[in-house]
């Protein structure tokens, strides 16, 4: 799947900078926590606002975008960490 131009691509993470998830225009994403780069990657598929993942290891997981801030496993992310004005 290539998502070119969709507006989640790119880097969210949380307001503690402790995960970061990078949506990459082929359909997969990169998620470092921590020190540990490259923690989780998986693909994943955006339909409207909602977020489903699949994990490279095996596990699934969803989430939801409001406004700016994708809410994701009991975790909130901003765009490159910014909060929303």
């Amino acid at each position: 799947m290539q998502m070119r131009n969709h507006p989640y691509l790119g880097m969210w993470i949380t307001g503690d900078g402790h995960v970061r998830q990078e949506l990459l225009p082929n359909g997969r994403y990169d998620e470092a926590r921590g020190t540990r780069k490259s923690a989780y990657q998986g693909r994943y598929e955006v339909t409207g606002d909602h977020i489903e993942y699949w994990d490279d290891t095996g596990f699934t997981a969803d989430g939801d975008f409001i406004g700016d801030v994708l809410h994701h496993g009991g975790m909130i992310f901003y765009r490159d960490g910014k909060e929303p004005e």
